[in-house]
């Protein structure tokens, strides 16, 4: 699933060299880089024999999208516990897409979602299923190993395309939500005995959390393979939070002026859940590290029907 991977007008400045690899561009339900994580919970949920999913997020998520479409595909029951179905978000185009689907939504407070899976799988249970719930146990721990392999694929992909360009990436920046992609990027460049700088922007957790799941994720993947832990392996997990502007979803008009600014130079559909906030949060990084002559990618991660919201949104008032 090799996706294009090509240099863009860098709008950072100081000599720095600026690539894209259009995850976006992945042709299963409009793209993104859930499709590739997808997958690996679909063939996950295949070895262990369950028969349903189960999956979790909030309205606008691209990853529920993706596996409701697998599911769907698959003819496999799916079940979604939903955090803002309760008039607190406006209904998204993934939202719309999984009426489509056939995906059962449950709603669900954010406050009360290990009861709500807890609740859920026993019913499931009770009607002779057997539910997979992407994330693990009640508390969403147990599975973090399995969409890591994802982005250690999509890695050595990007070390193919980097000898085909006659380039080596010093940065690789990319939004951090989940950390599911992060993580696979750290373990492709462990696989490949390289030491790239992978630079994950959070879109929706600080620091310390978000960099202790990546950690357990790395750990689970690696175990998994049966390759040693490196001892510097919390060296290698960069995840910013200083972008978050408030935490997820939230944005203003310097998120805004990217998402606007990036189309009209380089042609590339962000949106400001996920690929804009992370696009200037790279582009404050550079300039707050001072970082001149640097060859980066950024990994576009996709989310094709949230940026048509940014654009209704836009109509409609601007950003929030």
């Amino acid at each position: 699933m090799h996706t294009p991977l090509y240099e863009i007008r860098c709008t950072a400045g100081r000599g720095n060299r600026l690539y894209v690899k259009r995850d976006d561009l992945l042709p299963f339900s409009l793209g993104g880089n859930k499709v590739r994580i997808g997958w690996e919970f679909y063939r996950d949920m295949r070895r262990t024999g369950s028969d349903c999913m189960v999956i979790y997020g909030d309205s606008r998520s691209n990853l529920c999208r993706v596996l409701g479409n697998i599911c769907c595909q698959e003819q496999i029951p799916c079940y979604m516990l939903c955090t803002n179905v309760d008039g607190s978000a406006r209904p998204s185009s993934n939202s719309r897409l999984m009426t489509w689907l056939r995906t059962e939504v449950i709603p669900c407070r954010k406050d009360a979602v290990a009861q709500g899976v807890e609740a859920l799988l026993a019913r499931l249970e009770s009607e002779g299923k057997k539910p997979y719930y992407i994330y693990g146990d009640k508390s969403g721990e147990g599975r973090e190993g399995v969409p890591v392999q994802a982005y250690a694929d999509a890695y050595q992909e990007i070390v193919e395309q980097e000898e085909h360009l006659g380039v080596s990436f010093d940065y690789i920046f990319t939004a951090s939500g989940t950390g599911a992609t992060q993580s696979g990027l750290i373990a492709g460049d462990l696989l490949a005995r390289k030491d790239k700088k992978i630079i994950g922007i959070s879109v929706s957790r600080e620091r310390e959390r978000g960099s202790r799941i990546i950690g357990r994720a790395l750990k689970q993947y690696l175990k998994g393979c049966k390759i040693p832990e490196p001892e510097d392996l919390a060296r290698r997990i960069h995840l910013e939070d200083g972008y978050l502007l408030g935490g997820y979803g939230r944005y203003d008009g310097r998120v805004t002026d990217c998402i606007r600014r990036q189309f009209v130079i380089n042609s590339l559909p962000l949106d400001p859940t996920y690929t804009g906030k992370a696009f200037w949060g790279m582009e404050q990084y550079l300039e707050e590290h001072k970082i001149e002559g640097a060859d980066i990618l950024f990994l576009h991660t996709g989310g094709a029907p949230l940026f048509y919201d940014f654009l209704t949104d836009e109509a409609k008032g601007g950003a929030r």
